[in-house]
């Protein structure tokens, strides 16, 4: 349910609907964590509430109108030992179940109404989350951070998420919206009833989007891409394989890890747990021919011998001085001539009296066993 406050003064309103009380003592502290100024950094003052959910104490970052009596760290300005935080640690260590605290959420952080002695407790007791009753204020600024954020957690809540999908363009979540409806209409049809969008949503996020966005991550091929997330490569790979099938003309070799079949890939991860996935690499080899000085030629031969990537050297007679054979790994979104020249470049083509060097890449290849093809 969403309430729409006055901007100057949304605060008794907010307070009663989180602990039923009637006011909140308002403070013109201005840092940081001031939790009016970044309300209105973000022009939020449009209220939600969440519930009762378990909040990461790393992501509180702030107290609404409490910095008289707490200092930034959330300790008492006095020097008296505080009887009540001990009482309250006291509690905690002996499990008693304590009331919820109340907090305001703007977009990812959280700010204390209520409980700053249970957070003080928690954090001193090094726990990691605390049970927080929550209303999220949601930022209408016109920002793309913003209209992002509005966004995810709209997905989120129409699927019924626990967590939010980051992407990091605008109008891409309805791609998102289409992957859960298709599998909402498989499994209608698999289990020959209705199936709602948001228990459609779950299964997708567990058996779909989970196994392929661990797969990505464990890649590191987000590295390649400076300012993009894992969300936005699953979102990439997902609707060129799903919803678009585009044919490649390099990088083929993703369509044997991720199948064309949204439901294929889903029926295949479901053959492997989540530390099973396969990683979306492959190897390839590929010869290097160098033509170099001959007063460096050993130095060279021991150089490429001591690259782990190369696996065999030889001296030839003719227009060219060496063969290497080199073995890379790439992922399978990149190109083998990208690899390939990265490589050389950093490497080979850096040794002084390399005067040549030019690549084969195999195409078809056939490898006898080792004892039948003894010379």
């Amino acid at each position: 349910m969403a309430i729409m406050f006055s901007k100057y003064n949304p605060f008794s309103a907010l307070k009663r609907i989180i602990t039923g009380q009637d006011k909140v003592e308002e403070t013109g502290c201005d840092n940081p964590t001031s939790f009016n100024t970044r309300q209105e950094q973000e022009e939020a003052y449009e209220a939600i509430e969440r519930g009762t959910l378990m909040v990461p104490l790393e992501k509180i970052v702030g107290s609404v109108g409490r910095y008289h009596d707490f200092d930034n760290q959330f300790r008492t300005h006095s020097h008296v030992v505080d009887e009540r935080l001990k009482g309250i640690m006291t509690a905690m260590k002996e499990g008693k179940n304590l009331p919820p605290i109340s907090l305001y959420q703007i977009k990812d952080d959280y700010f204390i109404l209520d409980g700053h002695h249970r957070f003080r407790a928690a954090r001193d007791l090094e726990r990691s989350h605390i049970r927080s009753r929550i209303v999220e204020l949601l930022p209408s600024k016109n920002t793309l951070e913003n209209k992002l954020y509005i966004e995810k957690i709209g997905f989120r809540d129409k699927g019924g998420l626990t967590d939010s999908i980051e992407l990091t363009e605008l109008g891409q979540i309805e791609h998102l919206e289409w992957q859960v409806e298709q599998h909402r209409r498989h499994l209608s049809r698999e289990k020959d009833e209705e199936v709602s969008f948001k228990a459609a949503a779950a299964d997708w996020y567990r058996t779909i989007y989970r196994p392929l966005r661990t797969i990505i991550a464990n890649s590191r091929l987000v590295k390649s891409f400076p300012g993009r997330t894992v969300d936005d490569l699953y979102l990439y790979i997902s609707v060129h394989q799903w919803e678009q099938g585009q044919k490649r003309k390099y990088g083929i070799g993703v369509d044997k890890l991720i199948p064309k079949d949204m439901e294929a890939f889903r029926k295949k991860m479901a053959e492997h747990t989540e530390q099973e996935y396969p990683e979306m690499k492959r190897e390839i080899s590929v010869f290097i021919l160098l033509n170099v000085d001959g007063k460096n030629e050993q130095q060279i031969f021991d150089k490429l011998l001591a690259l782990k990537e190369v696996t065999e050297v030889h001296t030839v007679h003719g227009s060219i001085d060496m063969i290497a054979k080199v073995t890379l790994m790439r992922d399978l979104l990149s190109s083998d001539a990208e690899l390939l020249s990265q490589f050389i470049l950093s490497t080979i083509r850096q040794w002084k009296g390399v005067l040549s060097t030019q690549t084969l890449i195999p195409g078809m290849s056939r490898v006898k066993d080792k004892d039948r093809c003894l010379l």
